[in-house]
C-alpha cells in the first residue's frame, strides 16, 4: 500500500487536468484572496510553551529556481517581519536581540520558481533543510537547501516561508538548527504589501497549539 501513495500524489494533478479539460475550472471564478492557500506543518512531539523567548530575522531571503538570491527588506517584507512579531508576543512569546540567547529563531523566506515543484516531507523533522542563513543565526557550516512542502505544483509568483527554528536545544542537537513548524502561502498577489498580516494571521489561526 506505501508503494502505491506516490503514484496517487502524481496522479491526482493529471486527474484534475483531465476532468478540467471536460468542464468549466472553478478555480477562474476565485477572486485574489480565495486563490491563495496555507500550508502549516509542525513537530508533534515539540511542546510549544517550553519556550519564552524568540528572535526574528531583520531581512527576508530571496531564493530564485533553487538558489540563495540574496535578502529583501521592502514594504512587504516589513509587514511580514511585523505581523510574525505580533502573532507571536500575542502567543505569549517574547521578542529579544539575537544576540540574548533566544529560545527560538524565526527565518522567512521568499521561495521563487518557474517549474513544477515536487515537495516531499520525507524524513523532514530528522534534519532541518530548508532555506536559512546559517551565519546569521551563529551556526556556520550549514547551507541552503531544497525546498520542502507538500505536493506537486507548478510555481509561477512564488510563495511565502516561514520557519520557527529551535535554538534553545541547537547545541544538544549537535548545534543542528530544528524546525519546529513551519508556514507556506503562495497564490495571487502573495507578494503585496497590504496582504502580509492576512497571510501570517491565516497561517496561525491554523495553529493552535502555538502559544506559550
Amino acid at each position: 500500500m506505501k508503494r502505491l501513495r506516490p503514484l496517487l500524489i502524481i496522479g491526482a494533478p493529471l486527474l484534475m487536468l483531465f476532468l478540467g479539460s471536460c468542464k468549466k475550472n472553478p478555480l477562474n471564478n476565485l477572486n485574489n484572496d480565495e486563490s491563495r492557500i496555507y500550508i502549516t506543518n509542525y513537530d508533534t512531539t515539540a511542546n510549544f510553551s517550553a519556550y519564552s523567548t524568540f528572535s526574528i530575522t531583520d531581512s527576508v531571503t530571496i531564493v530564485q529556481d533553487n538558489q540563495f538570491a540574496g535578502r529583501s527588506h521592502d514594504a512587504y517584507d516589513v509587514n511580514v517581519i511585523d505581523a510574525m512579531t505580533q502573532q507571536m508576543t500575542q502567543r505569549g512569546y517574547q521578542l529579544v536581540n539575537r544576540s540574548a540567547t533566544p529560545d527560538l529563531a524565526i527565518n522567512i523566506s521568499r521561495v521563487y520558481s518557474t517549474s513544477t515543484v515536487l515537495f516531499s516531507y520525507t524524513d523532514y523533522w530528522g534534519y532541518y533543510g530548508s532555506y536559512y542563513d546559517p551565519y546569521y543565526w551563529g551556526y556556520p557550516g550549514y547551507g541552503y537547501y531544497d525546498p520542502y512542502a507538500v505536493g506537486a505544483y507548478t510555481v509561477n509568483s512564488g510563495g511565502l516561508e516561514i520557519d520557527l527554528l529551535d535554538l534553545k536545544n541547537a547545541a544538544a542537537n549537535g548545534n543542528k538548527l530544528v524546525g519546529i513548524w513551519t508556514g507556506f502561502a503562495r497564490g495571487e498577489q502573495v507578494f503585496a504589501p497590504a496582504n502580509a498580516s492576512g497571510e501570517v494571521s491565516a497561517m496561525f489561526s491554523q495553529s493552535a497549539y502555538l502559544k506559550k
